[in-house]
């Protein structure tokens, strides 16, 4: 599992000019799932999430966690995070998780997610989904289950 995690003063994303999942303050969190990935490694990822520490204190130091500032969240399902580049000009996506599973771990992520944050929002899976924010930093961390 891949997440490009983005620390946002409010993101939104639209399907067909609607808007269908919209944040304040927290995280966007594109998701990509590979065929290895199980409920276990979405759940050990929400954990970190929820406890990174990179909002800012009174000082100013990337000390305080989502929990901590009543943060948000808003989950796009990203299977191109799984792009394999190696050959030719046009990327290979045969490392990303089948529909299958790919939306039934995106769903349980979501659903994992709730009891975590202060509000969880989320795209649609499948759809052509146009995503709006404005990155607080920027602060952007890539996190892949590989690595955690």
């Amino acid at each position: 599992m891949k997440i490009v995690l983005q620390r946002v003063k409010n993101a939104s994303v639209s399907v067909d000019g609607k808007t269908i999942g919209e944040i304040g303050k927290g995280y966007l969190a594109l998701l990509g799932v590979s065929n290895t990935d199980t409920k276990e490694i979405a759940e050990k990822i929400a954990e970190k999430i929820s406890k990174l520490r990179i909002f800012e204190d009174e000082n100013g130091k990337t000390n305080l966690s989502a929990s901590d500032v009543y943060g948000e969240i808003l989950v796009v399902s990203q299977f191109t995070l799984y792009a394999d580049c190696k050959k030719g000009n046009r990327p290979s996506f045969t490392n990303a998780g089948s529909p299958d599973l790919a939306n039934e771990l995106y769903e349980y992520f979501i659903e994992i997610c709730k009891p975590k944050f202060k509000k969880v929002a989320h795209g649609e899976f499948g759809a052509d989904m146009q995503v709006s924010l404005i990155n607080d930093g920027p602060f952007t961390v890539i996190l892949d289950s590989d690595n955690i």
